[in-house]
């Protein structure tokens, strides 16, 4: 019998029209039966790879351009298939379980609904940015296999009297099509205090709208909300969503598993180890730790085949400490990445 993250995997790319990724585990699968000497089923799978005349459809990358009410739907939000995965994030283990449960609870949506209840569908991250708020919101678009919906701002927000409002309904209404996770990045540029004093009564009105659009959205569309500053957010935002999770900033022991890991999907390794990078680099995001390995392995790969990793690594951490240093000094001027090689 054919593995079972195999046949997993072609069902999951099928049920999302990923045809590339279908066709890769279809292969894999067609590889591993000739493998095993199951030479009829092999040939037969090969075959339909070769004699497939129309190629699977593929759901486009960014979103359908269908125009309704004079506003093209390309302009409101981007489309993605996701590809990022929950086992792949270096998380703390209450977002984990949080994340778990509400992706046990859609998939369990049936049960949950014949008992009269919903399965919850609204998570707030907070958190400085960098630290993975939206790989968090694609690795659960991954697991629902469902495709993440990015929202848009500069084609929701309009410079006329209630056309701001008018976009979000159109978002709206097009997000309750189709399973799906809309998210909402810098969600204060939306869901803003209602009673700053200064903002316009336009601004009041588009979160009026905002939180009753959210309010009106079936379970079976996931909204995810991001945003740096929750000071920010109008107070009745907070009370729309059921999940709210601070995504804090990696600690040492977070940046040490990080670099293991890239060691490993790189199949590279710094010529330092994973904890000292940790201990050098402490203070930084995750983009910026992610941006620090890259840079190194870019210089190793330029540098190769007479390329030393060691060497390289030690003079990007000089480097990268001396801009670092600045850009992470706090009010009082204390520095929080370690200075000492």
């Amino acid at each position: 019998m054919a593995r079972a993250d195999l046949l997993c995997e072609l069902v999951k790319y099928g049920l999302i029209n990923d045809s590339t990724s279908f066709r890769k585990a279809a292969e894999a699968l067609c590889a591993e039966e000739r493998a095993k000497q199951h030479t009829v089923l092999a040939t037969k799978i090969d075959e339909l790879l070769k004699n497939s005349r129309r190629p699977i459809a593929r759901e486009s990358t960014s979103a359908p351009s269908i125009v309704r009410g004079n506003i093209n739907e390309q302009l409101l939000f981007s489309e993605k298939i996701p590809r990022k995965r929950m086992e792949h994030l270096i998380l703390p283990e209450y977002v984990k379980t949080a994340c778990r449960d509400l992706i046990n609870e859609q998939n369990r949506s049936d049960l949950l609904q014949s008992y009269g209840i919903e399965p919850r569908n609204k998570l707030l991250l907070i958190g400085p940015p960098g630290n993975g708020k939206t790989s968090l919101a694609e690795a659960i678009a991954e697991s629902l296999m469902v495709p993440l919906l990015t929202v848009r701002y500069e084609g929701i927000i309009g410079s006329y009297l209630g056309e701001t409002a008018s976009r979000l309904s159109k978002l709206f209404e097009y997000a309750k099509t189709r399973e799906c996770v809309l998210f909402f990045d810098e969600f204060e540029t939306l869901g803003k205090e209602r009673g700053d004093v200064h903002e316009t009564g336009e601004i009041k009105r588009v979160v009026s709208s905002l939180l009753m659009q959210i309010d009106a959205l079936p379970s079976y569309v996931v909204v995810v909300a991001a945003t740096n500053h929750d000071t920010l957010l109008d107070k009745a935002a907070w009370r729309r969503f059921q999940i709210r999770l601070e995504i804090p900033k990696p600690t040492r022991s977070n940046l040490d598993e990080y670099y293991r890991f890239f060691e490993k999907e790189k199949d590279f390794r710094f010529g330092l180890q994973s904890s000292t990078l940790a201990k050098k680099t402490l203070g930084v995001s995750y983009a910026e730790a992610e941006e620090f390995a890259l840079s190194i392995y870019r210089q190793y790969i330029l540098s190769l085949p007479n390329g030393n990793a060691k060497e390289i690594t030690e003079k990007s951490i000089r480097s990268w400490q001396s801009q670092v240093i600045t850009a992470h000094k706090n009010q009082e001027g204390v520095e929080t990445c370690q200075t000492d090689l």
